[in-house]
């Protein structure tokens, strides 16, 4: 992985333990986000490491400066591998609205296609729209999911159960 998008973003795997990343994570935290505070501290602490199949940490790049965080997880609330996981999706405040968010997405999506048979999310009440934009749903009624996607079954693709 290394695309780069037609805007001039690079999307590539990534971990957070780089001085850009320590950039961003400041620039979420001064807006009052927390969420790359948490990847980082999990992935200091071994908790949380993306290390599972078919888990992934990805970064979206303008030059050497990480402008956007997203990773894939199993979803660690549900029983089971069918639940794909959204976590850590942030977009620095000056390219938001450019495509990050969205190049972030569809790349974790793309992947979860072949593993899960839907993908979760929390996410906070003003990227509800955006979410929706993209396909999901909202959900009410469940304490760690505000919208899921619904994915093609992985079984029916792969021959297997997870």
């Amino acid at each position: 992985m290394g695309a780069v998008h037609e805007t001039g973003y690079v999307l590539k795997r990534m971990r957070p333990t780089t001085e850009a990343f320590d950039a961003l994570m400041q620039e979420s935290r001064r807006e009052g986000y927390w969420m790359l505070v948490r990847l980082h501290d999990g992935w200091a602490s071994g908790r949380n490491k993306f290390l599972k199949q078919p888990e992934m940490l990805l970064g979206v790049y303008d030059g050497r400066q990480l402008v956007g965080v997203g990773g894939l997880n199993i979803d660690p609330y549900f029983e089971g591998r069918i639940f794909g996981r959204v976590r850590h999706l942030y977009v620095g405040a000056a390219h938001r609205r450019l495509g990050v968010g969205r190049m972030l997405v569809s790349a974790i999506v793309e992947r979860a296609r072949a593993h899960f048979s839907a993908l979760n999310t929390r996410a906070p009440a003003e990227s509800f729209a955006f979410y929706e934009r993209l396909g999901f749903l909202r959900v009410s009624g469940e304490e760690f999911v505000t919208h899921r996607m619904l994915l093609t079954d992985a079984t029916a693709k792969t021959g297997k159960a997870n």
